[in-house]
């Protein structure tokens, strides 16, 4: 996929060396491919599907199944049943969006992110009818990617939609770390924590993962719907407590956290294989910036916190480096906490908005933050780019940066300067990017 030349703003555009920033961004998103990701893992020769090593004999399988959900359910989705051909028996796919991919005899939902809606409901409905014909001689290959909590649900018994869509956006909002948001989320519905493998007993799985978390891991990623919960309603609970969240939430989510955990023991033996992540989109990042001639270095891949702060201390971090010319990877996925905020932005602008008085009048420097699904926050905007002359600009505009700030109002303040990233839904998500430049 191209992504170079959907990489532009103004600043970024008119740097002298704009394409191998632009080819070094390229490299961590094309990293993330989902077609490709699937191709190196999933094969099919002499009789035999192959997954990273896991066999299976086809003719001891009665169907293949497919159910791919996610920001990259699609591509995924598309690449599998090309490779599985005649062998698949048929699937689901939920995106967020409408797809051109060939899905063939896969059924495609359209579902609600990152608040799951009615058609979300649906798509879990549609999963778990399926997933109840299977047997033992059956086989489920589950394509996972970022997005995949909201857009499949099944809440808990007793919990309406509407309250679980208000308890979302009330957890979202909070300053939770994803960690806890995904104990939630794995308490409070039945496709989570272990669910859809539970539901496809006792049948054969196999997990291709996208990962959009962290670190990576299993249980986490779209809240682990196919491998074991580690966490409790107990843990869900304390969570409530630590974030005064128990009062606002809807009577019937702490009725459901109070009550015993249903049993999900009976998970199928099956293997789960992590395909794209943030640390393989920072590497490859690494590499191209190395063939570009950059000093290079991955800070870090587990960037959590506020992104304000975190932007403040990255920009603190490219100041005090002395290498030239330089380009640190940091990768990871910050927070905002919105309070009775309604300002207008994401997580990666606002880390980009962080970054601008303390790199005001500074030379030879440029900051970019970039969501790798180009999906920051409820905005069209990936991302954003700084130097040391954003604060003039903008000051010459009339904006106040501490009240953009104080407001999360990241959006209007970057589009004014033209200096947002939009390259539109990118078809993958491993979490967001930082790149640092020195000249």
């Amino acid at each position: 996929m191209d992504f170079i030349s959907r990489l532009h703003t103004k600043t970024l555009d008119a740097h002298p060396q704009h394409l191998a920033i632009k080819r070094i961004l390229s490299a961590a998103l094309e990293a993330a491919d989902p077609a490709r990701a699937v191709q190196k893992i999933l094969r099919k020769k002499s009789g035999l599907l192959q997954i990273n090593g896991q066999s299976f004999h086809l003719e001891k399988i009665d169907n293949i199944y497919l159910v791919a959900f996610g920001k990259a359910a699609p591509a995924m989705a598309s690449a599998a049943r090309k490779i599985l051909g005649n062998a698949l028996s048929g699937g689901i796919v939920v995106s967020k969006y409408v797809t051109d991919h060939d899905l063939g005899n896969l059924s495609l939902h359209i579902a609600g992110h990152p608040v799951p809606d009615e058609k979300s409901v649906a798509a879990g409905k549609a999963i778990l009818e399926l997933l109840s014909h299977t047997g033992k001689n059956d086989l489920v290959l589950f394509l996972i990617s970022g997005g995949g909590s909201a857009l499949i649900t099944a809440p808990a018994k007793g919990v309406s939609l509407s309250d679980l869509q208000n308890f979302t956006s009330l957890f979202l909002e909070s300053g939770a770390r994803i960690d806890e948001i995904n104990t939630l989320r794995r308490a409070l519905d039945r496709v989570k924590g272990g669910g859809l493998a539970n539901a496809a007993y006792p049948a054969q799985i196999a997990s291709l993962i996208l990962s959009d978390v962290v670190d990576s891991p299993l249980e986490a990623i779209a809240s682990g719907p196919t491998v074991p919960n580690p966490t409790t309603n107990a843990d869900a609970l304390a969570i409530l407590k630590k974030y005064n969240l128990l009062d606002k939430a809807p009577a019937s989510i702490t009725s459901a956290l109070q009550k015993a955990q249903e049993d999900k023991r009976k998970i199928p033996k099956g293997n789960a294989h992590i395909i794209g992540s943030n640390r393989i989109s920072a590497e490859a990042a690494m590499d191209r910036a190395i063939q570009e001639g950059f000093k290079t270095q991955i800070l870090t891949t587990s960037l959590q916190g506020e992104a304000a702060k975190k932007g403040n201390e990255l920009a603190l971090h490219l100041l005090a480096a002395n290498e030239r010319p330089l380009c640190v990877i940091v990768g990871g996925e910050t927070t905002v906490s919105l309070g009775n905020s309604t300002g207008h932005g994401g997580r990666n602008q606002e880390v980009a908005l962080a970054t601008v008085e303390v790199l005001a009048e500074k030379e030879d420097i440029m900051f970019i933050t970039l969501a790798t699904d180009g999906d920051d926050g409820p905005t069209d905007a990936a991302g954003a780019v700084v130097t040391g002359k954003t604060q003039e600009r903008a000051k010459a505009l009339g904006f106040d940066l501490d009240a953009h700030l104080r407001e999360h109002n990241a959006y209007p303040f970057f589009d004014a300067l033209d200096d947002l990233l939009k390259p539109g839904p990118t078809g993958t998500n491993v979490n967001d990017l930082v790149c640092l430049f020195a000249f």
